[in-house]
């Protein structure tokens, strides 16, 4: 297993644990907050797709699929505390997005060398670029704890 396959492999687990978390949520539950003052699921979703597609496009600029127009602005920390669900985007969308966004997080994947990987980052929390990949297989894991704690609210069973 080289470095490719270790991000190959960190960006599906996390898509396939966040999906799992996902599949039978509806609408109004993505809009459900485990506590008082924390972000729902809506507004996580669209942060994550928003990031992978700025942190990626920083590394290899003209990589990622466009956003729709706004996008980015309904994903602030200003926006996180709304609670109206037309100011965010459906399930389906986000998840169409995600996809689209993952897929061309992977072939930008692809098109790196080795050496590449080790490069310096452009941005401060990661220190190359393998690095910077990596952590779009991380950063959902960081958000669906969250997620898990929504679902036993609404009365679901554990799913991993």
């Amino acid at each position: 297993m080289n470095a490719h396959d270790v991000i190959r492999n960190s960006l599906e687990s996390a898509r396939q644990i966040a999906q799992g978390y996902l599949e039978d949520l509806t609408e109004a539950e993505l809009l459900v907050r485990p506590t008082p003052e924390a972000n729902h699921i809506a507004w996580q979703l669209g942060h994550l797709i928003e990031a992978e597609h700025d942190l990626v496009n920083a590394a290899c600029p003209g990589a990622m699929p466009a956003l729709p127009d706004g996008f980015k602005e309904k994903y602030t920390p200003e926006t996180a505390k709304l609670d109206d669900p037309n100011a965010f985007h459906s399930k389906a969308e986000y998840l169409k997005l995600w996809s689209d966004q993952r897929a061309a997080t992977l072939a930008a994947l692809d098109s790196l060398s080795d050496a590449d990987l080790d490069k310096p980052s452009p941005v401060q929390f990661a220190k190359t670029i393998g690095a910077l990949f990596n952590m779009q297989g991380l950063h959902p894991l960081m958000h669906v704890g969250q997620w898990a704690v929504v679902r036993r609210k609404l009365g679901r069973k554990p799913l991993f």
